[in-house]
């Protein structure tokens, strides 16, 4: 009877033994993720992806904030820490306006600033860099394009049209006075808003609320007049290659560019007026 007693007892034994491990595992696994959730814990994704410079403002000692629109995943802001020693590290010429860089990051989907792993430059634009003309046109459309994509997400085909203008502006040698002009136009097709041409004719309005022409002038009083209408529509219809078909005064490229400007203060909540537009007036007499 002791005997039979004894092999129980062994076998709850050697039960237990192989068992309670796995409890502790559990358990522990359990007590981590619950410790995990109390801390906010964010969940990091490795990221590789094509960018934008936008914006770049120092913080702290040797510190900056830059925004950048990538083609992975739309608008990312980075903290960055620039090393003392201009041999190492990342470079702060790699952050001037309208830069087209590869970044490596880790995404923590709850942070607003997000930490760069590596950062190098996809395609040189020393053209635009070197061109004073060409610098200035940069300069506004990196802040055009600071707030006309503010909200913008994983959106490739946007990237992908800011990154080949960029590439087309660097390229060419003359005829870019209009630049500006086309390249706001058809950035609207790619945010949700481009202007609906149907019904586009002389002696027609176009509402600038209603993104469309109109027979008579609509009464929220955003609209231009026939001789204006005709303008923005030809611009339209213009791309990089034909756009010096389209000559214009100083004060007519300036005015186009206001009006293109309040079209996207009334489709883009908080859009506002750009500090680097003044300089942009001053081009292309």
């Amino acid at each position: 009877m002791q005997r039979y007693c004894f092999s129980d007892n062994r076998a709850n034994f050697l039960g237990i033994f192989f068992i309670f491990p796995w409890f502790l595992y559990i358990f522990f696994a359990l007590l981590l993720l619950f410790l995990l959730i109390c801390t906010n814990f964010t969940p990091m994704l490795t990221t590789k992806t094509k960018a934008i410079v936008l914006r770049t403002v120092k913080y702290g000692e040797g510190g900056l904030v830059v925004d950048m629109l990538t083609e992975k995943m739309g608008r990312v802001s980075f903290m960055v820490k620039l090393p003392r020693s201009r041999k190492k590290g990342i470079h702060k010429q790699l952050f001037m306006p309208l830069s087209l860089v590869e970044v490596d990051f880790d995404f923590r989907a709850k942070a607003s600033l997000q930490r760069l792993r590596d950062i190098r430059m996809a395609v040189p634009l020393t053209g635009i860099a070197l061109h004073p003309h060409k610098l200035a046109l940069a300069m506004f459309l990196a802040e055009f394009l600071l707030h006309a994509t503010r909200d913008e997400n994983d959106n490739e085909p946007l990237f992908g049209f800011v990154s080949i203008s960029l590439e087309w502006l660097e390229g060419v040698e003359s005829g870019f006075a209009n630049f500006h002009l086309i390249f706001m136009i058809r950035l609207s097709r790619f945010i949700g808003f481009f202007p609906n041409t149907d019904g586009a004719s002389e002696g027609k309005y176009f509402d600038l609320l209603g993104a469309c022409f109109t027979s008579a002038p609509p009464l929220h009083g955003y609209f231009l007049a026939p001789e204006e209408a005709a303008k923005i529509s030809l611009l339209m219809r213009l791309n990089y290659k034909t756009m010096h078909l389209c000559a214009m005064t100083r004060a007519e490229r300036n005015r186009c560019t206001e009006v293109i400007l309040e079209y996207y203060r009334l489709h883009v909540p908080g859009f506002p007026a750009l500090r680097s537009l003044e300089v942009l007036r001053q081009l292309f007499a």
